[in-house]
């Protein structure tokens, strides 16, 4: 009988290296045929092939990828979309952005800290709207923040200084959209796949997709079909890996893949509200 100090013990942070290292030592490769492994070459270069053609029309940024430019100082900007008019934006501490009035409907999303939207604060997972005609507040952060905006005219200089100097014009329009990331009502659609509407303006609607460790989630009704944002955390769309504030557009008339996550993620959808076909 083997003595007790020599035991192994999975959960014995000091005896878990020597686990992994013994079973390591005992795995024998397995050789393949050269047809055998041909074939599995083949089958992975296929797939590879595929999953390249079906992401082809989708436009996809990376947090890390993209050109960055200077919107006031303390503050950058990187377009994701000229159609959809959609933007990460970052504040470094003590950064602010004058008062402003929306002539559309402008939709944030918080990835990272946390911003002072007038007189509402947000942080990561809050969802803010502010309504065509609406005008705002100075936008400000004290620590710094990264937002997701859509239906923003930065990148349009005409249409930013007609922002800025028609807020100097009375009213305030209708009173914005918060839902902050604890509010709100989860639906569970699939085991481990969450969804809270944000939104819906009988178009299109906004909704959050959370998706626990090991879940997949492919959608019919309603159907994912326009932009996704990871928020926090990894998900797969379709073959593809996306992380925390990545982007992905897909074309008009096609849908998002379906979604997975190993470790878990919370995303941003906006979808179509037609029917699913």
């Amino acid at each position: 009988m083997m003595n007790n100090k020599h035991m192994l013990d999975p959960d014995d942070p000091a005896g878990g290296g020597d686990v992994h290292d013994h079973l390591l030592e005992a795995i024998t490769p397995v050789p393949l045929s050269p047809d055998r492994a041909d074939a599995v070459k083949q089958r992975l270069l296929t797939r590879i092939r595929a999953s390249r053609t079906a992401g082809a029309d989708f436009i996809h940024v990376r947090l890390e990828e993209g050109e960055w430019g200077r919107l006031v100082p303390g503050v950058r900007v990187k377009r994701l979309s000229g159609d959809a008019r959609s933007v990460l934006l970052e504040l470094q501490p003590g950064a602010a952005i004058p008062f402003h009035r929306h002539h559309e409907d402008e939709e944030c999303v918080v990835l990272r800290g946390e911003a002072q939207l007038g007189d509402i604060t947000v942080g990561v997972g809050d969802y803010h709207l502010a309504r065509s005609g609406s005008r705002h507040g100075i936008v400000r952060s004290a620590r710094g923040a990264l937002l997701y905006l859509r239906g923003t005219p930065i990148g349009h200089g005409m249409e930013v200084a007609r922002d800025v100097i028609s807020a100097l014009l009375p009213g305030r329009g209708q009173v914005p959209l918060t839902v902050h990331r604890d509010e709100g009502e989860w639906t569970e659609r699939q085991p481990g796949v969450r969804l809270k509407l944000l939104h819906d303006d009988g178009h299109e609607r906004s909704l959050l997709l959370s998706l626990a460790p090991g879940a997949h989630a492919d959608f019919r009704d309603p159907p994912l079909d326009r932009e996704c944002l990871v928020i926090e955390g990894e998900a797969f769309a379709g073959d593809r890996l996306l992380r925390a504030g990545d982007y992905q557009l897909a074309p008009d008339g096609v849908r998002q893949p379906p979604f997975s996550s190993d470790v878990g993620s919370l995303l941003f959808v906006r979808s179509s509200s037609r029917p699913a076909a």
